[in-house]
């Protein structure tokens, strides 16, 4: 962490730190029709799609910490387990749940394709498809279009599962967060760092104040001034997400447009991709919320303005 980055006093008074490896297990909710949806706290798009099920909903960064919980899981009888965007320690939770008797399916938010057929992507489909080969997993299901089919013809078990549009309840914003003029929420997990510090690069053209829930670690933005938030349960990123004057969420990975979904029933403009199907029904509303050229902050901080 530069120390040139402000940090939030907001973080960890009252949410621990999910990064760490300190974090207690977390409790398990009520889980009133025997689904459970399971989902990696920081993957922010991944884990709206998790709520919008509107199932409960446990976040770990790591699935092997949730194996104690299987057996009291099953007393509570969860029926199923949905592994939303296969977190560290998917394979080895589907394979104990299974054998605690548990249904397994899982949710790609991914292509196999995508990023080059790099590690994390088409090594975690084709994990999926072993586990659902050895009868641990009962299904796959895609939320890209375009990739049950192919995977289907190879004898593969997998469905076309979109996305819902998120339910947001009524959410205080955290005006005490955002006190400064041009606030701009830059919610994307650091490790892609291409599209965080494109965005913050186009924040800072602007004058406004980027605020992160983790520094991307790029030495070139040492002196920027923006206020890293870290890890928040949800209700509070929400009330977070609310305050900001703007939200961006100008990246390729996001062709299901959960955030800036979020952003628009909070009362907040997004910034988004032009990937993003959002407003596609309204081509001047849409060209006025995308933004195509994804690596050009110059594009990004013109969008804005």
């Amino acid at each position: 962490m530069s120390p040139r980055f402000l940090r939030s006093s907001r973080r960890g008074a009252n949410v621990p730190d999910s990064t760490t490896n300190g974090d207690p297990i977390p409790e398990i909710p009520t889980i009133p029709d025997g689904v459970l949806q399971v989902c990696h706290p920081d993957w922010r798009g991944v884990r709206s799609s998790a709520a919008a099920f509107a199932d409960p909903v446990l976040e770990a960064n790591d699935l092997t910490r949730l194996i104690p919980l299987l057996d009291s899981l099953r007393d509570r009888s969860v029926g199923t387990i949905v592994i939303q965007g296969w977190p560290p320690g998917a394979a080895a939770f589907a394979r104990a749940a299974s054998a605690a008797g548990i249904e397994v399916l899982a949710v790609s938010h991914s292509a196999p394709s995508q990023h080059g057929v790099d590690a994390g992507e088409a090594d975690a489909v084709s994990e999926v498809l072993d586990l659902i080969g050895d009868g641990a997993v009962r299904r796959l299901g895609v939320v890209k279009a375009g990739l049950a089919e192919p995977l289907r013809s190879l004898g593969h078990p997998v469905v076309h599962l979109p996305n819902r549009v998120p339910d947001v309840a009524r959410t205080d914003s955290d005006r005490e967060a955002t006190a400064d003029m041009g606030a701009v929420g830059i919610f994307l997990f650091p490790m892609w760092r291409k599209n965080v510090a494109t965005q913050v690069l186009a924040a800072c053209e602007l004058g406004w104040t980027p605020h992160l829930m983790g520094d991307p670690g790029v030495g070139y933005l040492a002196t920027t001034k923006a206020v890293v938030h870290g890890e928040l349960e949800r209700t509070a990123f929400l009330s977070l997400f609310a305050s900001m004057h703007m939200n961006f969420n100008v990246t390729l990975s996001e062709c299901h447009p959960m955030m800036p979904m979020e952003s628009y029933r909070l009362g907040v403009p997004c910034l988004m991709s032009r990937t993003s199907e959002l407003f596609i029904e309204d081509p001047e509303f849409r060209s006025l919320t995308t933004v195509c050229e994804a690596d050009d902050p110059h594009a990004i901080a013109l969008a804005a303005r």
